[in-house]
């Protein structure tokens, strides 16, 4: 017996089934590349340096919580953490603030990596990267129009880890 659910899941698994051909990678390939992780997710996490801020910074409105998790992309498989901070000053505030505490929690700034849009470090074969938030930005990500993030210098502050040894975690 049919019921009204068989031509939607139909699709739906064709459609996975296509994405899968095309990318070649599944929804279980995904998952089976990621599994066994949540203890490093755990531990990217809770890297004092994601809670270090300038005076002033106030963790933003509905980024209340360190958002850690684990992609995998062609086989490379990475773990992740990140923090959102409103900040009422300048970038340059911002900048001198993580040059000074990232450098005391024994990251290295990356001298090949100089921009007006963020900062990069790297330690133990870890990336962290200090981001400003733009309205464009913001909005291609889904976050709207934020001015609490686009006044002042908005900014995240990720970590970013390879899984397996030997992997590059870069600038």
């Amino acid at each position: 017996m049919r019921t009204r659910t068989t031509l939607p899941m139909a699709l739906l698994l064709s459609a996975v089934c296509a994405a899968g051909t095309l990318t070649g990678c599944t929804l279980r390939d995904l998952a089976e590349d990621c599994g066994g992780t949540d203890g490093r997710v755990g531990e990217v996490a809770a890297l004092g340096i994601l809670d270090s801020r300038p005076a002033g910074a106030t963790v933003a409105r509905g980024f209340e919580d360190v958002d850690a998790g684990c992609w995998a992309d062609s086989g490379d498989v990475s773990v992740y953490a990140d923090r959102t901070y409103a900040f009422p000053g300048t970038r340059a505030e911002v900048a001198a603030h993580y040059r000074t505490a990232a450098v005391r929690d024994g990251w290295a700034p990356d001298p090949g990596v100089v921009s007006d849009d963020g900062l990069c470090f790297a330690k133990e074969e870890m990336a962290l990267r200090i981001v400003f938030l733009t309205a464009e930005g913001l909005a291609e990500d889904g976050h709207g129009s934020r001015p609490d993030l686009t006044t002042g210098a908005g900014y995240a502050i990720n970590v970013d880890a390879p899984v397996d040894e030997g992997g590059e975690a870069g600038c």
